[in-house]
């Protein structure tokens, strides 16, 4: 009570003659007192020499080892309708088990006999590249036979050229003797003139030679003109060649653009058939899509769509699956500070959610309820929540963690180092600074190997 008052009782009364005034103020209360203080501060230096096991304390939560072992949602890979659930929730499934049937909502799939037209269009194009191959090796023959026919043609063509060359040459032959029998006969009227003005040769003889000179003179303009005409058979006969070869030069371009564009039309079917065989492979992939499946054996969590007729988009979730076997882990979290200090293969202790446990951070061995641990993954990249996320394994020369724990159960871990005193400890701590920074044993021994 606050002594302001100016009437103070304290002055005017003595509290010497009173019981509790002795039991406070006697000099007996003071040495017990004294002596308390005495001990507890021997004890409390004693305790500050204890063995202290420096550790990097975090928060997580349950996992899975593997990513597969993880829960998972099923989702759609096409759009569609809700028309039929086969499970509910809570209910197991094995892998392969049907969850639940969907329809199309997209019109150009909805025709019921979409594959089987598909096939027919296919076997339709088949066909028509069959037709377009022998139609192929039908020009390709054709085009064969033009060439053996133009060969003989052309053989024909210059047989007779030479026919006619050699018609020239005789031709010339008599001629020359036409004209050689026209000088003669010339010759010989010439004489039997001069004769027949002697006197010695009657004017029969002298006509019968004109009339002979006559005939040669016509025999040689007649060979003249057989000349001139084995001439012009020697033109045509070449022109006759140079027609056969563009004739049939005209038959081979032609049948040769008639098999290209054969050819041309065989590739394009071939292009289409390919596309509607892709187009039915891709339709009876799309029907097995209607039936969404369990992916590996496990536990139907939640439906995340509710009824029938509901229709969603492709990749939206559907259903949320557990699996059922599964190796637990623990995710946990610590600071970018403590990074240094954690190691592949370090000892965790961890207090699982909902299990009783008496647990001192410094004393590991005097703890009750918690479990071992061993880090097998440290991530060296910093997460969303500032922090670096470490994977925690069961430790196999510990006690076997809680068949009842669950994933996404919360998780206290304790990460062991070095073992100091409690006054290094408390001055650490007062201080702000981290854990020794140290390399397990395992490390350390490895480094020797190496180095030797």
């Amino acid at each position: 009570m606050l002594n302001i008052s100016h009437n103070q009782i304290n002055k005017k009364v003595s509290l010497e003659g009173f019981k509790s005034h002795k039991r406070v103020f006697g000099k007996r209360h003071y040495k017990m007192f004294n002596r308390f203080l005495g001990a507890f501060s021997i004890v409390g230096i004693i305790f500050l020499f204890l063995p202290w096991t420096q550790n990097v304390t975090a928060d997580g939560y349950v996992t899975t080892l593997t990513p597969d072992q993880r829960p998972q949602t099923l989702q759609s890979p096409i759009p569609g309708r809700i028309e039929q659930w086969y499970v509910r929730e809570g209910d197991y499934v094995n892998k392969g088990d049907t969850i639940l049937r969907i329809s199309e909502i997209k019109t150009e799939y909805q025709d019921p006999r979409l594959v089987e037209r598909t096939k027919l269009q296919r076997d339709a194009k088949s066909n028509s590249v069959q037709s377009y191959k022998g139609k192929v090796v039908a020009l390709g023959n054709q085009i064969d036979a033009i060439y053996r026919e133009r060969r003989l043609k052309l053989s024909q063509a210059e047989n007779k050229l030479k026919q006619s060359f050699l018609k020239v040459k005789s031709d010339s032959i008599d001629l020359e003797a036409a004209k050689t029998n026209y000088k003669i006969a010339k010759t010989q009227l010439e004489r039997i003139n001069t004769l027949q003005k002697e006197g010695l040769k009657p004017m029969t003889a002298v006509e019968e030679k004109r009339l002979k000179m006559q005939e040669t003179q016509a025999k040689l303009i007649s060979q003249e003109n057989k000349l001139m005409s084995s001439k012009n058979d020697v033109l045509n006969a070449r022109i006759e060649i140079n027609r056969v070869t563009a004739a049939y030069a005209n038959k081979l371009a032609k049948t040769s653009s008639d098999k290209f564009t054969a050819q041309s039309n065989q590739f394009e079917a071939e292009a289409q058939t390919s596309k509607l065989e892709n187009q039915t492979s891709n339709y009876e992939l799309r029907n097995a899509l209607y039936f969404i499946t369990a992916p590996q054996d496990g536990y139907v969590n939640k439906a995340l769509r509710a009824g029938i007729g509901e229709t969603f988009k492709e990749g939206e979730a559907l259903v949320g699956i557990m699996p059922a076997n599964y190796d637990l882990a623990v995710e946990t979290f610590v600071e970018p500070i403590d990074l240094p200090l954690i190691h592949k293969g370090e000892r965790v202790r961890i207090q699982f959610d909902g299990w009783p446990a008496i647990f001192f951070s410094g004393w590991p061995n005097a703890s009750f309820g918690t479990f071992g641990g061993q880090v097998v993954a440290v991530e060296t990249f910093i997460s969303d929540n500032g922090k670096f996320r470490v994977l925690i394994a069961p430790d196999a020369n510990e006690n076997e963690w809680p068949k009842n724990v669950r994933v996404g159960s919360g998780a206290y871990t304790i990460a062991l180092l070095e073992n100091v005193p409690i006054w290094f400890e408390v001055w650490r701590k007062l201080n702000g600074f981290p854990p020794n920074y140290y390399k397990p044993s395992q490390n350390k021994a490895k480094l020797k190997t190496a180095k030797k």
